[in-house]
C-alpha cells in the first residue's frame, strides 16, 4: 500500500468542546469593552497531515498576571505557571486573548505578535510542543489561531492554522478563508442553498468528511455529500465487492464484482460523478481503521461517519477517536430481526446518534460491547465455529434490506443536518431508534457510565488508549483482491473499463465547462 508522504508544513487546526468556549467567552469578553487573556492547555492529536491542538483545561490569571488598559498586557509569571501545568500532563500552551469588536479570521497587530513569539520558545523548551495563539473576535465569535515555530530572535515565526471548531450540540466552525477559500456556489447546488444560506453551504462544503465503510449505508451517505457540495470525502474500506452486495448497495454493478473492484474504488468512481463541488477530491483508504497508519489518516478528517458492520474492533476505534480527539462521530446503523424458519420478518429498527463529549459513548448507549473487541482482533467473530458457539443476539448481524437501509442513511444524515446546520437554531436530539413494526420514533434515554474508559479520556489526544494492531481479516481480503485480479483476463478486462470510465468522464468535464 503507497502512503500518502507528510507534508514538511502539516496543516494545522484546533478544536474544543461548546463547554471549553462559554468559559473562554465568558473571561475574554468583558462587560466593559476591553481586552482580556487567559492561558489554555493543549494536547496535541496528530494525523498524517494534520496536527490538531485539542483545547482541554482553562488556566485564569491570578491577581497581578494580567493588566486591562484597554490592551491587555501579562506577565511571564502566568507564561510560566501555564507552562509547568501544561508540562504535568505532557500538552502544550495557548494564549488566548479577545478583540472585542473584532469579526471573522483575525489578524495580529505588531503588539500582540511580539507579545506572543517573546515566550515561543520558552514554552517548547519547557513542553516540547509549540505555543499557540488564540484570539476570540467579540462581535461576531469568530476565532483565529496560529503555532509558533521554533527561531532565534526575530526568526520566530507564526503558521496560521486552519480553522478552529467548536464541538457540541452543533460544530460551528471559524475557517482562514487565505488557507481554505469560501467556495464558489454553483447551479447544481442551488436548491440545496436555497435550504440553508451561502454561510451554511461554506461551512458544509469545506467540511473535510470521512465515511468509514463503503458498504449500504457509507456508500449512499457519501454520495449524498457530494451532491450537497462537500469538497473533500474521504471513504475508508478493505472490502471487496461481492454478490451478496448488490442487493443492498445502489450504484456497484455485476461488471465491478466480475473485476474484483474493491469497494473504495468503485465508491470513488460513483462519488466523481455525484459532486457538484468544484474543485472536488475523493480520498480513497484502502484497509481498515484499527492499523495504526489508517488511523492516523483518519485524524485528518473534520467529521466522521460510522458506517462498518457489526464488528466491534473499528466500532471501538472510532469510539474513542470521537472523544479523545474532539472529532465528532455520526454512528448508527439498521437491525433485521426476522424470524427463526427464515420465513417473514418480525420487526426492523434502525438507529442513529453523534459521538460527542457531552453525549453517552457508543459503550454507554448499547450500541458497543467493548467485551467483544479482543475476539474481533483475534478473527474469532468471523470463525463459524466460535459464532455457533454464541446465543443469537450475540452473533454478529447482517441482514439488510435495500428498501429499509435508505431510513437508516437518511437518519444518519438528519443527525449530520442538525449537527452542522441546526435548524430552528437546535442543534443534534441525542440517540434516536425508529421501531419498523410500530412506526414509532424514540429517544433513547442512555447515561455515562460512572466508569466509562472511553469518555474518562476525552480530550487526551495522542494520549488515548486504544487497541490497534495488525487487522487479518483486513489483510487476508486485500490479498485475495489483488491476486484474483492479477490474472490475464481480469487485467485486460479492468483495462478496457477503466478506458471507458475515463473517456465517461472526460465528457462529463466537457459538457459541464459548456453548461457553465
Amino acid at each position: 500500500m503507497v502512503l500518502p508522504r507528510r507534508t514538511a508544513r502539516p496543516r494545522l487546526s484546533v478544536a474544543m468542546t461548546a463547554e471549553t468556549e462559554r468559559d473562554l467567552r465568558a473571561h475574554l469578553l468583558r462587560p466593559d469593552g476591553q481586552e482580556d487573556l487567559c492561558m489554555v492547555v493543549y494536547r496535541p492529536s496528530t494525523g498524517l497531515v494534520r496536527m490538531t491542538t485539542v483545547l482541554a483545561t482553562v488556566i485564569l490569571p491570578l491577581e497581578g498576571e494580567t493588566d486591562v488598559h484597554g490592551n491587555v498586557s501579562f506577565t511571564g509569571d502566568f507564561v510560566l505557571r501555564a507552562t509547568q501545568e501544561a508540562s504535568k500532563v505532557g500538552g502544550g500552551v495557548a494564549i488566548v486573548h479577545s478583540h472585542p469588536g473584532g469579526r471573522g479570521w483575525q489578524g495580529m497587530s505588531s503588539y500582540d505578535a511580539d507579545a506572543e513569539a517573546s515566550y515561543a520558545n520558552l514554552v517548547r523548551e519547557i513542553t516540547g510542543l509549540p505555543l499557540l495563539g488564540m484570539t476570540l473576535a467579540g462581535a461576531d465569535g469568530s476565532w483565529s489561531a496560529r503555532l509558533w515555530n521554533r527561531g532565534l530572535g526575530v526568526d520566530v515565526r507564526s503558521s496560521d492554522c486552519e480553522n478552529v471548531r467548536v464541538v457540541g450540540d452543533r460544530l460551528n466552525v471559524t475557517w482562514n478563508d487565505r488557507l481554505v477559500p469560501r467556495p464558489t456556489i454553483r447551479e447544481a447546488q442551488a436548491r440545496t442553498v436555497s435550504c440553508w444560506g451561502a454561510r451554511v453551504q461554506a461551512d458544509v462544503a469545506r467540511l473535510r468528511i470521512l465515511v468509514v465503510g463503503a458498504g449500504t449505508l457509507g456508500l449512499d451517505v457519501a454520495l449524498r455529500l457530494a451532491a450537497t457540495g462537500v469538497q473533500t470525502i474521504g471513504i475508508l474500506d478493505f472490502d471487496t465487492l461481492k454478490v451478496i452486495n448488490l442487493d443492498r448497495m445502489i450504484g456497484p454493478t455485476w461488471l465491478d464484482v466480475l473485476l474484483k473492484r474493491s469497494k473504495v474504488d468503485v465508491a470513488i468512481r460513483l462519488l466523481r460523478a455525484q459532486a457538484t463541488a468544484v474543485p472536488f477530491t475523493a480520498v480513497p483508504i484502502d484497509g481498515s481503521v484499527c492499523e495504526p497508519h489508517i488511523m492516523e489518516q483518519a485524524l485528518d478528517y473534520d467529521l466522521i461517519f460510522c458506517c462498518v458492520d457489526d464488528h466491534p474492533w473499528p466500532r471501538s476505534v472510532l469510539n474513542a477517536i470521537a472523544y479523545a480527539d474532539l472529532i465528532p462521530v455520526i454512528d448508527g446503523g439498521i437491525h433485521v430481526d426476522a424470524f427463526p424458519d427464515g420465513d417473514g420478518m418480525r420487526n426492523a429498527t434502525w438507529r442513529s446518534h453523534v459521538l460527542r463529549p457531552g453525549r453517552p459513548c457508543m459503550a454507554c448507549n448499547g450500541q458497543l460491547d467493548l467485551g467483544k473487541v479482543h475476539a474481533d482482533r483475534e478473527g474469532l467473530l468471523d470463525d463459524e465455529t466460535y459464532i455457533a458457539g454464541l446465543s443469537p443476539s450475540e452473533r454478529p448481524q447482517s441482514q439488510n434490506v435495500a428498501a429499509l437501509a435508505v431510513s437508516a442513511t437518511g437518519s444518519l444524515l438528519a443527525q449530520f443536518v442538525s449537527l452542522i446546520a441546526a435548524p430552528a437554531n437546535i442543534g443534534e436530539p441525542g440517540p434516536l431508534r425508529y421501531s419498523l413494526s410500530t412506526h414509532w420514533l424514540e429517544r433513547v434515554e442512555a447515561t455515562t457510565r460512572r466508569h466509562c474508559p472511553v469518555e474518562r479520556q476525552a480530550l487526551s489526544g495522542d494520549d488515548r488508549q486504544v487497541v490497534l494492531g495488525d487487522h487479518p481479516r483486513a489483510e487476508r481480503e486485500i490479498r485475495f483482491r489483488t491476486s484474483a485480479a492479477s490474472s490475464l483476463s481480469v487485467r485486460l478486462a479492468r483495462r478496457a473499463d477503466d478506458l471507458l470510465q475515463h473517456g465517461q468522464a472526460m465528457l462529463r468535464r466537457a459538457l459541464s465547462s459548456v453548461v457553465h
